[in-house]
């Protein structure tokens, strides 16, 4: 019987994917502290030995269908199309699970959920995969999940929920990453820092996004799913997590939806990138097994 070992809430923004040098210029002196939270998230993983690493990417925007990306092997240098100046020639190389995406779509299938497997390896990649691959990944298998656009919280909810089950279906050691960020509004261009330090978070673009932010980590870190959910349709809607919360939202439907009492713990400080929120945190998905 497959498994869920393992899952986070982390981040992808570019500046992660320049030189240290240049991060510490734009820290005023000190890097972002989401990297040395990459390494935190690293140890988390190496604990539990995971065999797959699914993805949750705020920047696979797909309509009409959550898909899963179910190709066999993937190579190549990124170019990002929405900051090529910026994060170009990455390169990449990593294999992925085809048989899992087939266990998620057929499990959608007999659910009746609009979830289906892509298997063509020339399928575009984007950041909000790439970097976390960069960053974390250490030869396990890939799969990448989309954040389809035109779903309400509930749709969200529900393919989670069927990919928790072709997990348990497949014999795999999956952990589960919500690459993206809390609130999404990004600074004007001609937006002046509040901060010299970049990273810091009142440069995040409004105070009451970060205040927002702050409370949902805070409900986060003490597994409470539910009153997160409670305040969807309100508080967090108005502050427009990234990817309408696509990413998160599948990860907690894959954890039990309003059941999952996973405990969070922040691996990284709450830092601005562009105005958004980020942070990185690691949930106590075994922890919460022993309770159930």
């Amino acid at each position: 019987m497959g498994q869920i070992v393992g899952a986070a809430l982390v981040s992808h923004h570019p500046g992660l994917m320049q030189c240290e040098e240049f991060r510490v210029m734009m820290g005023n002196g000190a890097d972002s502290d989401l990297i040395a939270g990459y390494r935190r998230i690293r140890a988390q993983i190496d604990a539990v030995q995971p065999d797959v690493l699914m993805i949750f990417d705020t920047h696979w925007f797909t309509t009409g269908y959550h898909l899963i990306d179910g190709g066999e092997h993937y190579c190549g240098k990124y170019l990002s199309d929405e900051m090529p100046w910026y994060l170009f020639g990455a390169p990449y190389d990593y294999r992925g699970c085809p048989e899992l995406a087939r266990l998620v779509e057929e499990v959608a299938r007999e659910r009746k959920v609009q979830s289906r497997a892509i298997y063509d390896a020339e399928l575009p990649r984007h950041y909000a995969t790439i970097n976390i691959v960069s960053k974390l990944a250490r030869g396990e298998r890939i799969v990448s999940v989309s954040s389809c656009q035109n779903c309400r919280p509930e749709h969200y909810l529900q393919s989670g929920a069927v990919i928790a089950e072709a997990i348990r279906r497949s014999g795999l050691r999956v952990v589960l990453l919500a690459s993206g960020a809390l609130s999404h509004r990004f600074n004007q261009i001609d937006w002046t820092p509040k901060n010299p330090r970049i990273f810091h978070e009142s440069n995040v673009s409004a105070p009451e996004n970060a205040a927002s932010d702050k409370q949902a980590i805070e409900l986060l870190c003490q597994g409470r799913h539910d009153q997160v959910l409670d305040r969807w349709a309100g508080e967090y809607r108005k502050v427009f997590w990234e990817a309408f919360g696509a990413h998160y939202l599948q990860m907690v439907g894959a954890l039990g939806g309003r059941d999952c009492r996973a405990m969070g713990t922040p691996l990284s400080e709450y830092e601005n990138a562009r105005g958004t929120g980020n942070i990185h945190i690691w949930f106590d998905v075994a922890a919460q097994e022993a309770v159930i």
